[in-house]
């Protein structure tokens, strides 16, 4: 099952999705965090020093190498040069299964704290002003697109700050997306922006809300989020005490059966691969009748297998 963490920047989506990554990895579930937000700081929110770097490559440093093993002997992809970030595979591609034998997983994970993570690659110097960040992301949306991951199976992505994540197809490749939010007028408005996105395309929402601190800030986000509001986290002296390197004990009682609440409701999620595909073939329809084929040269609407059905029963016939 795939997840989201979403919000405007400072409002805890970071430090909720490492909260939620540990709180899967430790149960013993099989689970693969994600960095894909400009700033990079996932690493260290699952506690890696601050003095320290992350040892795997970044996904985005090896996109042509990771086309080149995803694309394997499909024959609508002749070349890495003819895949762009939204190709969905076909008959020929390579799957992955969460965590496998693969050289994608053996290059970029690297465990931080028992968690198994992966992160896109910050955005540098040699970016500036010639780059957007979501070029950074094309390798995640690649393996995302790739992956065949079962129940109890979790990718946990923390993804760019605010609506900015509707740039790109990639918040189609999601079970479900968890909206983190303040209970102030301005998260509630991104909040906003969010719900009417993702409504437009049947996206499973829910909101979490953060830095709750008594019952008026309770309030004001059930009055803006209604039904959407899921669970809360109140403030939590944990994760001050880590975030200033200090050990502290345990997560709050309340804090800690809000994670187990956002679980139950992942794995209540069916899995809908007919959808997961959909998606996959519009958004690269879209793609590249607005850029890529200008980009690439080719027709890509040729890439689209149209007798490919993704899901456990082309792992088992394709891969």
């Amino acid at each position: 099952m795939r997840v989201a963490f979403v919000r405007k920047g400072g409002s805890g989506k970071t430090t909720l999705s490492a909260l939620f990554s540990r709180h899967l990895a430790h149960s013993g579930a099989p689970v693969v965090a994600i960095d894909g937000d400009i700033n990079q700081h996932l690493a260290y929110a699952l506690g890696l020093d601050e003095n320290a770097s992350f040892g795997a490559p970044p996904l985005s440093a090896r996109t042509g190498e990771i086309k080149d093993y995803l694309r394997g002997t499909n024959p609508r992809i002749p070349s890495r040069d003819a895949m762009v970030k939204t190709t969905p595979p076909g008959r020929g591609s390579r799957l992955l299964r969460l965590l496998g034998d693969d050289e994608i997983h053996a290059h970029h994970v690297q465990s931080v704290h028992g968690v198994p993570l992966m992160v896109t690659g910050a955005f540098g110097e040699s970016d500036l002003g010639v780059a957007c960040y979501h070029s950074k992301l094309g390798a995640v949306e690649l393996y995302l697109n790739h992956l065949v991951d079962e129940p109890a199976e979790y990718v946990v992505l923390d993804m760019t700050a605010g609506a900015d994540a509707f740039a790109s197809g990639l918040f189609t490749r999601f079970d479900m997306t968890f909206l983190v939010v303040e209970p102030t007028r301005k998260s509630v408005s991104v909040y906003r922006q969010y719900r009417e996105h993702a409504a437009e395309f049947g996206i499973p929402i829910a909101v979490v809300g953060n830095k709750i601190t008594g019952e008026d800030d309770l309030l004001f986000l059930k009055e803006h989020a209604g039904d959407d509001l899921l669970a809360h986290c109140e403030q939590s002296p944990f994760v001050r005490a880590q975030e200033q390197g200090r050990a502290h004990g345990e997560l709050e009682p309340h804090n800690a059966r809000t994670l187990d609440r956002l679980r139950e409701t992942v794995d209540a999620r069916p899995k809908d691969w007919a959808a997961f595909q959909r998606h996959a073939v519009e958004f690269h329809l879209r793609n590249a009748t607005a850029w890529a084929n200008s980009a690439s040269g080719r027709d890509l609407a040729t890439q689209v297998d149209p007798d490919f059905q993704h899901g456990p029963a082309a792992l088992a016939t394709y891969a």
